[in-house]
C-alpha cells in the first residue's frame, strides 16, 4: 500500500473508542511503519465513542476525498430502552425521567415509526460537537450551561422494526449524513408518550461499504504493515 500517495481503507470503530482514537492510531502506526514523522489520516463520518462499526479512513492525497464520501447514505442497526430519558440520549449520562411503557405496542412503534421517514427536521443533542458562538455543545452542556439548537432537515429512507419488547426496541435505519441516531431515539420516545435512550448502535453500511470489508486495527498491522 501507499499509505503517502494515498489510501482508503475500512476499519470496524471499537467500542469505547473517539473517532480521534481510531485516527491517531492508525496515523501513530504508519508513521512507524513508514518512519515518518508525518502522514495525512482522516475519515468521513464521526462515531460516538458507544458507537461500533463502519468508519472510512483516507490516507495521503485520498484525504481530499473526505468530504465527498461524507455524503454517503449510512446504515446503522440502534437499540433502545423504552421508559426512560437521558441528558445525552444515551448512555453517557445517567437516567433522569422514567415513563410508563404498558400502552407501548409492536403495532404502536411501528405506527410511530413511520413518522420518521422521509426529509425531516431534527434538533441535534446538547452532548454532541455542535458548535454554538464558537463553542462545542457538549463542552457547555457539561458545565451545566443551557444550550438551544436549531433544528436541521436529514433525510431518513428507511426505518425498520427488528425487534421488539415493552421496554426495548431494536431497529434498522438508512439515512443521511448529520443524522444523530441519539436523537432518533429521544424523538421516538416522545412520540411514543414515553421516552427512549440509545443503548447500543452499530454502523453497518457506509455506502456500498458494508461491516464484513471492514478491518480491526489489529488486521491492518497483521496484513498490511
Amino acid at each position: 500500500m501507499n499509505f503517502q500517495e494515498g489510501e482508503i481503507l475500512y476499519f470496524d470503530k471499537p467500542l469505547h473508542w473517539t473517532s480521534f482514537d481510531l485516527i491517531n492510531k492508525i496515523r501513530y502506526e504508519i508513521s512507524r511503519y513508514l518512519k515518518v514523522k508525518k502522514i495525512k489520516v482522516g475519515h468521513a463520518g464521526t462515531l460516538d465513542p458507544l458507537a461500533t462499526g463502519v468508519m472510512i479512513v483516507c490516507t495521503g492525497k485520498t484525504t481530499k476525498k473526505i468530504n465527498e464520501l461524507q455524503y454517503l447514505t449510512k446504515e446503522y442497526i440502534a437499540t433502545m430502552q423504552l421508559g426512560a430519558t437521558t441528558p445525552s440520549f444515551d448512555l453517557e449520562t445517567e437516567i433522569d425521567a422514567v415513563y410508563e411503557t404498558v400502552h407501548i405496542t409492536r403495532e404502536v412503534v411501528e405506527t410511530a415509526l413511520q413518522q420518521f421517514t422521509g426529509s425531516i427536521e431534527q434538533i441535534p443533542p446538547v452532548y454532541s460537537a455542535v458548535k454554538v458562538q464558537g463553542n462545542k455543545a457538549y463542552d457547555l452542556a457539561r458545565k451545566g450551561i443551557a444550550v438551544e439548537l436549531k433544528p436541521k432537515l436529514i433525510v431518513i429512507d428507511e426505518i425498520e422494526l427488528l425487534s421488539f419488547r415493552p421496554d426495548e426496541i431494536t431497529v434498522r435505519i438508512v439515512c443521511s449524513k448529520g443524522t444523530y441516531i441519539r436523537a432518533l431515539a429521544r424523538d421516538v420516545g416522545a412520540a411514543l408518550h414515553s421516552g427512549a435512550h440509545l443503548t447500543g448502535l452499530q454502523r453497518t453500511r457506509i455506502g456500498d461499504i458494508t461491516l464484513d470489508k471492514c478491518m480491526t486495527i489489529d488486521d491492518f498491522k497483521k496484513h498490511y504493515l
